[in-house]
């Protein structure tokens, strides 16, 4: 059996909110999904809280919950929908997830 090649394609944008990223990067997964493509979202945040329901959703927007009870970005609610599956809670990263790893 002939191995699968991964590819990533990465959108980066500045600490800025509600520019549009999140639909962007769910419009090209969708697209590429669309085409036969097996398409994985992952949601790299640099905040430093361990999840998103301790932020303040004025300054950050809505956050989504996902299945695991994990509160995250709301992008992460758009990736399930326009995807049509169920996003991981290993899809969602935060510098304070990786700086509590590392403590612990």
């Amino acid at each position: 059996m002939k191995k699968k090649d991964h590819k990533c394609i990465f959108v980066i944008g500045g600490v800025m909110s509600g520019v549009g990223k999140g639909i962007a990067v769910s419009s090209i997964g969708k697209i590429l999904q669309s085409k036969g493509l097996n398409v994985n979202l992952v949601k790299v945040d640099p905040y430093l809280n361990v999840d998103a329901g301790t932020m303040n959703p004025t300054e950050h927007g809505e956050t989504f919950v996902l299945r695991s009870g994990l509160e995250t970005d709301q992008d992460m609610g758009n990736y399930e929908r326009f995807l049509g599956k169920d996003i991981g809670e290993e899809n969602y990263i935060t510098s304070g997830m990786v700086y509590q790893h590392v403590i612990e």
